[in-house]
Order: structure tokens, then C-alpha cells, then sequence
């Protein structure tokens, strides 16, 4: 009864979607005051049914109601229960539901955030909102719908695919599509202001703070899928540049420049056309990310379903509004002349940049993860497009990007000096360049690529540090001190934001420049050596597991004749789904991992093994977490709010400080 309830709010919801993509737009141009506040309650509405049908999948997966179809092909009794409730979102239907869910929790926060908003603005933007959760839910309700009943319920179901049956994975996709779907605001404001023929300071206000939010939960989504990469699949690395990865990061890079370039069109009111391009483009990227990994077209560890025919229903929906805001955004250009002039040398150049670098960026990674596909459906060649294609093609626009930023942020608005701007970071400088030659006076015989990255990594820091500081003022220490601790939320956020991708640059580098590989067949009892470590395979037996049969590994690691850890690799097989998964045991520390993945039995005896030591790892996740808590903080600044466009055009006594980036 539950399932059918869900079935019938689902429907329901798309009903109420309906009305209100249609009634708002329409009061909105004929300036009809009840038909425009309609979408707010439309959009409450809508919400709390999608999230009542969620609720009812959510509720027949824990339960194990293996008459429900999606049940029996995505769970199993025997599973345990973090993994029933992320079985809802683990598969095609399921993930698909979550996706409108969010899409319509995203409007329904317009309505409870929005109100400094202009009416008309109001309901452009909820009604471009509603006709995206239009179209995903009928995609579901006519080619995936979650709730189909098996004619013969079976005794048990078919379980989860076992590469998700991981913690990082469970809350991996809701951040993801909290991004992603994130994105569908900055779109819908797009659009609604193209409508409506007018961009300005209030609407740069009013978009920042989606955008922000989209970027953050990317940012995590993001970390989170990468770090259960590295200790899950077994093969030690964090990044592989998968296609589905690709379509992720792609969007992130948008993002980072949409919330950059709306900055201009708050603070200058320039770069509007292309600030409405640039989130007619990133929610363009998540809607092809989406298509990616459903269609099948390219192939993925990550993939949700492989149907071609659910695949052309979304990649019409892709072109759809994708190419209709871009055909809206062609014949409104005239209306979104620049106000705003600036130099060569100021802010406003230094974010164009900025943004020039994460664009092109972008469409490098866009053309390596389409081109093996182009090349087939055009040349009828199968090519193969790998890392080293995107660690050199990619690499050098975020050097450069690491090397222009401290500077920009450094420089005035309109009008700056490039050698102030420069003369102001010397310290910063110098103590790049001293951290960089001290690693390579202490190593031999090693690359230069981790000194290098050390340099680009702590210039980066340091130079947040320096524009942190820069904004106190000039006076006694203690004077800037109490300056420096009552700045906003929002340049404290900018500096957390950028000091994390410093730390995550510098760490990618160094683990890409010491890391140490090594794989052998090992005996019970044997020591080898690996780097400065010992490693000794103690024992190897067979276990169970709540759904799985395991071959557990027991590896002793020591340095210098004493022991750090016990480590134990696995080697696991679901018998249900008939699938092997890796399991493996990472010794984390501050500077270092250890990590040991356990093979095959071999036939002449012993075990395959494969150590890595991985240097800096951790400072990956660190460098994510910093720059999704420099989102946050400037979140949580009240300027940074969408009602707070109202606020600020009230006269204000004492001149406001510039918000930050």
C-alpha cells in the first residue's frame, strides 16, 4: 500500500510541476499578482510529495518488500541496513527519484529564502525550476518507474552491486546530486532573468549564493567518490580520469567560474553575457554528466544503467534546455550591455582570467572524455583517451591558474598596479621558493615535479594569507588584529577556499613525484622490504562476512624494528551477485600511507601482493575539506544570502567592506 501511495505522490507532484511552470510564467508577463504567488506553495507542494514517494522507496527497501521490483534487483535480507537505505539511491529509478527530489527542494528554498526577490523574478525562477523537475519526472514516470510490483514476489532479492556497498558511497551520490542539481538554480535564474530582459548588480547578488552553495557540495561529492576510489578499487589511485568522473568535475570547474564571474556582474556590473553563458553552461555539463552515466554510451565502474533508449530520452532533454536557453540567450544578448569599465591591470582582469583558465580547462576535459566516442561514430576508430593525455593537457592551466591567483586577488577594482600587486606578495614568495628548494636539497635523484608543487601549492596558501591580511589596514599589530578577526564570513571563506587548493595542488604533486610501488609473490611468514618500511604477510585465512566469504590477509608493518601496525587486506566474494571486490589496508599517517592490497593464491605458493607508499595522500582529502568549509563559512555570511539583495538597497549610514570573492 505504501509503494502505491509513493507511485500516486509521484504522479501527483508532476501535476502540481505543471501548474506551476505554466500559471506563474504567465501571471509573471501579464503582472498578475495571484497567479505569480501561486508558485510558491506549488513549489512547497511539490517538495513534500516527491519527498513523501522517496520516502515510501526508502521505506520498502529497509523493510526488504521484495514484491517491489527495484528491491529484488538492488537488495538482499542478508545486507546491512546503511546499505538497504542506500540501496534507494544506488541503482538507475532510485538515484533518478533523488535527482528530482532535489531538484524540487531547490525551489521550494527559493520560496523560503527568496523573499527580497522581485515578484515577476520570483516566479520566472520557480517556474524554469519546475519545468526541469517537469521533465525528470516524467522521464521516471514513463521509462523508470521505481515503483513496479513483481507479479511473484521472490524469497529474497539480488543484492547491491558490491562495489557500493561502502560507506563512501552511501552518502557519496547525495552530495553529488546536491551539485548538480544545484546548478539547475543558477540555470533557472539564467533564464528568468533573460526572460524578464534584465541582468544586473541584484541579480549577480541574488545567483551567488546558489552557486556557492552547488560548488560545495560538488566539491564534497567529488572528494567523496575520489577517496572511496582509492582505498575500494584496489588499484591505490585517487583520480583515473573516468569518463563519469570527468563528467562531475567538468561542472565543478563551471561552477568555480560562474561563482568568480558573478562577483563582476555584483560588484561592476560587467561580464554579464558571459555570466549568463557560464550557468547556461554548467547546468548544460550536469545535465550531460547525467546522461553519461545512464545512456551507456561510455564505459564506467561508476554507471548507473546502460539503456540507449532511457539515454535518448535524456539526451533530449538535455537539448532541450540547454540549446533553448542558449537560442533565449542569443536573441537577449542586446539587452545585457556592460556598465562597468575597467583596465587591463584590476580585479575585474584578474577574475576574467580566472575564469578564462577554468573554462578552457573544462573543454579539455571535455574533448578527451568525448573524443574516443567522436572518433568512433565519425572515423569509425576505436581510440582510447587516458591519463597521461589529461595530466599534460590539463595540468598546465591549473599551474597557471595557481600562479595568477594570489595576485588577482590582491589587485583593486577598475584600476591597479601589476608590481603593487606583486611587491605585496614578496614574502609570500620568498617563502615559496625556500620551501620549494629546501625538498629539493633534501631529496636525490627524484623528480622536480614535487619541489615545484610545493612552490605552487605554498605560494597559493601564502598568498591567501597575505590578501587576508591586507584588509586590515595599516597601524599597530594589535589594531590589525582586532580588524582581522571582525572581517565577514566572506573573505574569511575566500582565503580558507583558496588555501585548500593550495594544499590540494601541492599534495597531488608530491604524491605524483614520490610514490613508491612495489608488487611481488610473498610466502606466509616471509619480510620484505619497501622503502623504509618492513612489511611481513603473518597469516592468511578464510572468514565470513554478513553477505560476502572473505580472504583475510594479516601484514605486519615495521620501521626500524618496530611494529606500527597490523594490516588487514581482503579479498572479498558476494555470492548473490557473484562478484569479487578488493578490500584494501591503508596505515594512514600525517605525512604518509602504507597501502597493502592482497592478490591471488598463487599455484607454486605464496600470495600476490601489491605496497604502495603513498606520500601527502591525506592532504588530498584535507585541501577538499578545506575549500567545502571556505564555502561554507562564506555561505553562512548573511550578505551572502538571496533575501539579502533586499537589505542592501536600503540607505547605509558607514560604508559597507566589498564582499568577497
Amino acid at each position: 500500500m505504501i509503494t502505491e501511495l509513493g507511485h500516486f505522490a509521484l504522479i501527483l507532484a508532476f501535476m502540481v510541476a505543471i501548474v506551476q511552470m505554466v500559471v506563474p510564467m504567465i501571471g509573471a508577463h501579464k503582472r498578475l499578482p495571484g497567479w505569480m504567488a501561486l508558485a510558491e506553495p506549488a513549489a512547497n507542494a511539490q517538495f513534500a510529495l516527491i519527498a513523501f514517494s522517496f520516502g515510501a522507496l526508502m521505506y520498502a527497501f529497509v523493510t526488504s518488500d521484495f514484491s517491489v521490483k527495484l528491491v529484488v534487483e538492488n537488495s538482499h535480507s542478508a545486507k546491512p541496513m546503511l546499505y538497504k537505505v542506500s540501496g534507494t539511491w544506488g541503482n538507475h529509478e532510485g538515484s533518478m527519484l533523488l535527482w528530482v527530489m532535489i531538484v524540487a527542494l531547490f525551489g521550494a528554498m527559493a520560496t523560503w529564502f527568496g523573499g527580497g526577490l522581485p515578484p515577476s523574478l520570483r516566479a520566472r525562477v520557480l517556474a524554469v525550476q519546475s519545468s526541469i523537475g517537469v521533465a525528470f519526472m516524467a522521464f521516471i514516470l514513463f521509462t523508470s518507474n521505481p515503483f513496479i510490483r513483481m507479479d511473484v514476489a521472490p524469497f529474497d532479492g539480488r543484492d547491491l552491486n558490491p562495489l557500493l556497498q561502502d560507506p563512501g558511497l552511501a552518502f557519496h551520490p547525495p552530495f553529488l546530486y546536491l551539485g548538480y542539481v544545484g546548478l539547475s538554480m543558477a540555470f533557472s535564474f539564467a533564464v528568468a532573468a533573460l526572460i524578464e530582459g534584465r541582468v544586473d548588480a541584484a541579480w549577480g547578488r541574488w545567483v551567488r549564493p546558489w552557486t556557492l552553495a552547488a560548488w560545495m557540495f560538488l566539491t564534497l561529492g567529488n572528494g567523496l567518490g575520489s577517496w572511496w576510489a582509492y582505498y575500494e578499487l584496489g588499484w591505490g589511485g585517487f583520480w583515473f580520469w573516468d569518463p563519469v568522473e570527468n563528467a562531475s568535475f567538468m561542472p565543478w570547474l563551471l561552477a568555480a567560474a560562474l561563482l568568480h564571474s558573478a562577483i563582476v556582474v555584483e560588484k561592476r556590473e560587467s561580464l554579464k553575457s558571459w555570466t549568463i553563458l557560464l550557468a547556461i553552461l554548467a547546468f548544460g555539463f550536469s545535465l550531460l554528466g547525467t546522461f553519461i552515466v545512464r545512456s551507456g554510451l561510455l564505459t564506467s565502474v561508476h554507471a548507473f544503467a546502460s539503456d540507449p533508449e532511457r539515454g535518448i530520452f535524456i539526451l533530449m532533454i538535455m537539448v532541450t534546455f540547454t540549446g533553448g536557453a542558449l537560442v533565449l540567450f542569443a536573441m537577449r544578448a542586446g539587452t545585457m550591455e556592460a556598465k562597468g569599465v575597467f583596465s587591463m591591470v584590476s580585479r575585474e582582469s584578474g577574475l576574467v582570467v580566472n575564469n578564462v583558465l577554468l573554462a578552457v580547462a573544462c573543454f579539455v576535459v571535455f574533448f578527451g572524455t568525448m573524443w574516443p566516442l567522436l572518433a568512433e561514430m565519425f572515423f569509425d576508430r576505436k581510440l582510447s583517451v587516458g591519463p597521461p593525455f589529461f595530466n599534460m593537457a590539463f595540468t598546465p592551466f591549473m599551474v597557471l591558474l595557481g600562479i595568477a591567483l594570489p595576485i588577482g586577488a590582491l589587485l583593486p577594482w577598475k584600476r591597479g598596479k601589476l608590481g603593487r600587486a606583486v611587491w605585496s606578495l614578496r614574502y609570500a614568495l620568498g617563502l615559496a621558493l625556500s620551501l620549494g628548494l629546501l625538498v629539493w636539497a633534501m631529496q636525490t635523484e627524484r623528480s622536480a615535479l614535487g619541489p615545484l608543487g610545493l612552490m605552487l601549492g605554498s605560494w597559493v596558501v601564502f598568498g591567501a594569507l597575505v590578501d587576508i591580511w591586507s584588509r586590515t589596514g595599516r597601524g599597530a599589530l594589535g589594531g590589525r588584529v582586532v580588524r582581522l578577526m571582525r572581517l565577514p564570513r566572506a573573505d574569511w571563506g575566500r582565503v580558507v577556499a583558496h588555501s585548500g587548493l593550495g594544499v590540494t595542488m601541492f599534495a597531488v604533486a608530491g604524491l605524483t613525484a614520490w610514490e613508491q610501488e612495489d608488487i611481488r609473490v610473498v610466502q606466509l611468514k616471509e619480510k620484505f622490504e619497501v622503502g623504509e618500511f618492513s612489511l611481513t604477510l603473518d597469516s592468511v585465512e578464510q572468514v565470513r562476512g554478513p553477505n560476502y566469504f572473505s580472504t583475510l590477509a594479516t601484514v605486519i608493518l615495521e620501521k626500524d624494528g618496530r611494529e606500527l601496525a597490523r594490516l588487514t587486506p581482503e579479498k572479498r566474494t558476494y555470492p548473490v551477485a557473484n562478484m569479487p571486490t578488493t578490500e584494501a589496508a591503508i596505515d594512514y599517517r600525517f605525512l604518509r600511507d602504507v597501502y597493502v592490497v592482497i592478490g591471488d593464491e598463487q599455484v607454486a605458493g605464496g600470495w600476490a601482493m601489491r605496497t604502495y607508499i603513498k606520500p601527502l595522500t591525506n592532504w588530498i582529502w584535507a585541501g577538499i575539506l578545506l575549500m567545502s568549509l571556505g564555502g561554507a563559512l562564506s555561505l553562512s555570511d548573511r550578505r551572502f544570502r538571496v533575501g539579502a539583495g533586499a537589505g542592501a538597497r536600503k540607505p547605509q549610514r558607514k560604508p559597507q567592506q566589498v564582499p568577497a570573492e
